[in-house]
């Protein structure tokens, strides 16, 4: 079975909702990664949607990849370990053009709880594992 990462990898781009208070705000991210066993993001922690993620953790990311597309709804906390940073580098050699390890406002976020699920063409709807 496809996991969320395979899904996201497949899409490459994904969009990631937060809440500005009672505002919705969605943006097109690309950069996604698997460590220890979780679903990770990144961004500038000087960035509106970096806040945002802080002050309200509950966010969904939705993609489309062929006919399929995802939602995953979950809570994201960020990791301060400088191996996560590393292995979101490792594995999105891009994002090495934007961020440095020993960059100070390089976030990295990971999905604490999270459900998955794939709304496929045929009209099933199937809960997928993240990583």
């Amino acid at each position: 079975m496809e996991t969320a990462l395979e899904f996201l990898k497949k899409a490459g781009v994904f969009y990631l909702t937060t809440t500005d208070g009672n505002q919705p705000k969605c943006r097109p991210f690309g950069i996604v990664a698997k460590y220890n066993n979780r679903l990770y993001i990144c961004t500038k922690n000087d960035k509106d949607c970096y806040k945002q993620m802080i002050e309200n953790p509950k966010v969904e990311i939705c993609a489309m990849a062929g006919d399929d597309w995802i939602r995953i709804t979950g809570e994201i906390a960020p990791d301060p370990n400088r191996e996560a940073k590393e292995a979101l580098l490792e594995q999105n050699p891009f994002a090495q053009k934007i961020y440095s390890i020993d960059d100070p406002h390089f976030a990295v976020l990971c999905f604490r709880q999270a459900q998955a699920n794939v709304y496929q063409s045929v009209g099933q709807i199937v809960t997928i594992p993240m990583v």
